[in-house]
């Protein structure tokens, strides 16, 4: 733990010293010859106004005052005339070491200021060396903040983490350490309140869930013996018949549901995807929704391919279809028509309505929790989407006018296959 947050230490505050202190490095260095070339430019210039003034009044140039009033330069001086005058003040610099500026003025005189660039090269190299030297003294102090933070440190994160690790372990007891630095005590105190919480979390919730489970597992199979008996005893009227049907498949769903409720709680749930008829399911939420629909007076179709088998759990896919169907009944309008197609790497069932359609503001987020364009829940679609996810498919928004949504599945012959279909999880 010491030599990670050292070296960690160490680490950021080199590369920081890099990031400032080479680009730093870079642009003193071009500042400095910029301003030693834009100097050689200003003398130039000022020469030749010297040199004009000298012509103007007839007086000639004096090199020695010109070298006392600019020391360490070459200067070298043309008049145009008849004859033509040429001065040099100062020593020429060593070959290829020469900084020249020229200056040239309309009446024909042109002057060229040179100077040696080491020079300028060893100021350039005496900014480096006290860049170079705060770098140098920013990582020592980085270094010494260093050791007196992890020694501060080592030991209260040791013990923060086995605390953690316990807690995620499943042992949900308080710990009461503290440490006396506030952050740390904090973070001590929160872990001790999330250890009470989930502990106390983790009992409610299983205690509801076993104990709901039990109880509502013995209604419901009264239920569905009491409705098996009334469909049984009715030989005429056929409503009486249908809707008895239909509780019984509800009633079947509910306990199918619990028990998977029940499975979860023991931490015993296996439920995985399995071949399973596209047709079977669909056909039974049509006769389901089919008299609802017909008792708003619209109409329930289904089409497509028959006979289509998809990797899918039968309570999952079914739960996925009843939500399109609910919500293309509360807001869509028209004929709803179920469609299935297939290809070689999905088998795809459509739900699509002759409504009004979805708006572009809420389609994006259509499958976010809570979202809603009717004043519903917000929660039908999210569930939906998982529920297809679990099975190895995806819950899609195809069309937003009319609002069209597609449930792909997996083929049931691609169990040995990649999986060619995503989705959240």
């Amino acid at each position: 733990m010491r030599r990670r947050l050292l070296t960690s230490t160490l680490l950021v505050a080199g590369i920081a010293v890099l990031l400032l202190g080479v680009p730093l490095g870079v642009v003193v260095s071009r500042l400095i010859v910029d301003d030693a070339a834009q100097q050689l430019r200003a003398e130039a210039t000022r020469l030749v106004g010297e040199v004009e003034y000298a012509r103007i009044q007839e007086t000639p140039l004096d090199p020695q005052q010109l070298e006392q009033k600019y020391p360490d330069r070459y200067i070298q001086i043309f008049e145009r005339g008849n004859p033509p005058k040429a001065t040099v003040v100062g020593t020429p610099p060593p070959s290829g070491q020469q900084m020249t500026e020229d200056a040239e003025s309309d009446s024909g005189i042109f002057v060229r200021v040179s100077r040696d660039r080491a020079q300028v090269e060893q100021d350039v190299y005496a900014r480096l060396l006290l860049i170079v030297a705060l770098a140098v003294a920013a990582l020592a102090v980085a270094v010494g903040l260093a050791i007196v933070q992890t020694r501060r440190l080592t030991l209260p994160l040791r013990d923060l983490a086995m605390i953690a690790e316990r807690l995620g372990s499943g042992d949900a007891r308080p710990s009461k350490h503290r440490y006396g630095i506030p952050e740390l005590d904090r973070v001590a105190q929160v872990l001790d309140r999330s250890a009470t919480r989930i502990s106390d979390l983790l009992t409610r919730e299983r205690e509801f869930a076993t104990d709901a489970s039990h109880q509502l597992r013995t209604p419901l199979t009264g239920l569905t013996m009491r409705l098996e008996e009334i469909v049984a005893a009715s030989n005429h009227p056929e409503v009486v018949r249908e809707e008895g049907e239909a509780a019984i498949v509800q009633a079947e769903r509910l306990t199918a549901v619990i028990d998977e409720l029940l499975a979860a709680a023991r931490r015993q749930r296996h439920s995985q995807a399995e071949p399973t008829s596209i047709d079977q399911v669909l056909v039974q939420q049509v006769t389901e929704w089919d008299p609802v629909f017909r008792g708003v007076g619209r109409r329930l179709v289904l089409e497509g391919t028959r006979d289509l088998k998809a990797l899918a759990t039968t309570g999952g896919f079914g739960q996925v279809i009843a939500t399109l169907l609910e919500n293309s009944l509360r807001h869509g309008g028209g004929t709803v028509t179920v469609t299935t197609t297939s290809g070689d790497n999905y088998v795809v069932t459509e739900v699509t309505d002759e409504g009004p359609g979805i708006d572009d503001e809420i389609a994006p987020k259509i499958f976010d929790r809570n979202v809603s364009g009717g004043g519903g829940t917000g929660l039908g679609l999210t569930l939906a989407r998982a529920l297809a996810a679990a099975d190895g498919g995806r819950l899609e928004l195809v069309r937003r006018r009319p609002a069209t949504f597609a449930v792909f599945l997996r083929p049931a012959d691609a169990t040995g296959r990649n999986r060619v279909v995503s989705g959240p999880a």
